[in-house]
């Protein structure tokens, strides 16, 4: 007798995708004058024309993910394309994303969209980008015309991508423009990107009341290496604080948490209509004195971990559980904006991907309020200072002919989504080396039978 995982009936299935990743031929944003500086992107490697979604080849992806029973898809759009300059608006750019738009609402996919998503204008990186309060208005006009734009084609919107993502890579490490290392610039853009939320919340549903409104907030564990050690666990719970609490926190109660000092943005609170968790990865957490510009604590994977081809993530499917749980003190429904594994080979992604959808039915068993999953990503992108040696897609792309040759993760996404649910034949086709795990006894009692 088969087994399933069923979800619940209008369970979003989908993949998310980022403009700078995809689109290619960007030239106006601060992650095309970074990717010309030496020694800033692994192997001196470009976006270049990325996946050629601008010249049109998004169409074609389209079809394989609504072919492949995908109802949904997340996609960005790109601030320097919409304005170019200060003082111009480009219609001609929010013709192209409209015309994206009403393409997945003619293959029958909900679109989400995300106004921000790391890259700003160069216009914006002059002045100070968001090191400057300034950016706050400028933010809101953006989202306004936006919004506007592309109001009849959908509903759900997330404002910006991973801050905390973008502050911690940009301020407390210099591997995203501008390349900073200053706490204090770190605070002031948190805070402004809090303030620039909460205006084009508020905006967003002025212009569309019934608008759904998100940040896409990467949720990550970190887990004390000793858990007997107070120093692992008061440095796993102070991580833990300013990475995945500071922006949940800030618009839900209006009071954004730093290291050392604390501010209040009241026109913040309870300014998300859902939350938006992207999870890939848990990280064990150690004291360590010589890492003194990361809070005295190393962080690392352990031993018994599956870990990526890069080892840039571990395969710890009970992290999204637990991320979930996380997400409940919110109070939000949930869905999940990110998931996915780097595998050119596409090896272990068939196991990661069943095992991570299956911590996520555990949560929808527990009437748990998740209603959505996308993997990252539908096609291999460029992916941002680590270029193109990582693939996260459920494609293959070939970045000098720009062919797509479908991997066997595709094939089980397609599965699942069609089904609406993930079963024992699924995980016996695509990733049998994990059917044990998820179906403890099952294949011993057939065989008794």
């Amino acid at each position: 007798m088969p087994v399933s995982f069923q979800f619940p009936r209008g369970f979003l299935w989908g993949t998310a995708t980022a403009a700078h990743q995809v689109e290619g031929q960007n030239k106006n944003n601060n992650w095309s004058a970074w990717e010309q500086e030496p020694g800033r992107i692994i192997a001196g490697h470009k976006a270049g024309l990325a996946c050629d979604w601008w010249s049109g080849r998004w169409r074609e992806d389209f079809d394989r993910a609504a072919e492949s029973g995908q109802n949904a898809h997340r996609l960005s759009v790109e601030w320097s394309r919409i304005q170019p300059r200060p003082d111009r608006w480009d219609e001609t750019a929010l013709d192209r994303y409209r015309e994206m738009l009403i393409g997945l609402v003619e293959r029958n996919m909900l679109p989400m969209v995300t106004l921000h998503h790391f890259t700003n204008p160069l216009w914006l990186e002059e002045i100070g980008g968001w090191e400057n309060e300034e950016v706050v208005p400028l933010f809101e006009a953006f989202v306004r015309r936006t919004v506007e734009a592309l109001k009849e084609f959908t509903t759900m919107w997330v404002t910006i991508n991973e801050p905390n993502v973008y502050a911690a890579m940009a301020y407390f490490s210099d591997e995203f423009p501008p390349g900073k290392k200053d706490m204090n610039a770190a605070f002031n853009v948190m805070r402004n990107m809090v303030r620039a939320h909460a205006a084009a919340y508020h905006a967003i549903h002025e212009i569309q009341p019934e608008a759904r409104v998100c940040l896409a907030h990467q949720y990550r564990g970190f887990i004390p290496a000793k858990s007997w050690s107070p120093i692992d666990r008061a440095l796993a719970g102070i991580t833990s604080r300013l990475f995945n609490d500071a922006f949940p926190m800030a618009v839900t109660d209006g009071k954004l948490r730093y290291i050392y000092k604390n501010e209040s943005i009241p026109e913040a609170a309870n300014t998300q209509d859902f939350l938006g968790i992207n999870y890939y990865t848990q990280e064990l957490v150690a004291f360590d004195l010589s890492k003194s510009d990361d809070l005295y604590s190393r962080r690392f994977f352990p031993a018994d971990k599956q870990l990526s081809p890069g080892e840039f993530i571990a395969n710890w499917p009970e992290g999204l559980f637990q991320g979930i749980q996380w997400g409940l003190q919110f109070k939000k429904p949930i869905i999940i904006t990110e998931n996915g594994v780097e595998d050119h080979t596409g090896e272990m992604r068939p196991s990661y991907l069943v095992q991570h959808i299956h911590q996520m039915w555990r949560a929808v068993n527990f009437n748990y309020p998740v209603k959505g999953y996308f993997h990252w990503s539908l096609i291999d992108n460029f992916e941002w200072e680590r270029g193109w040696t990582q693939r996260f897609g459920l494609w293959e792309l070939d970045v000098e002919t720009q062919a797509r040759s479908k991997r066997p993760s595709a094939d089980l996404y397609a599965a699942i989504a069609k089904a609406n649910s993930l079963t024992d034949a699924m995980v016996a086709q695509y990733a049998p080396a994990v059917f044990d795990t998820l179906f403890p006894g099952l294949q011993a009692a057939r065989t008794e039978k």
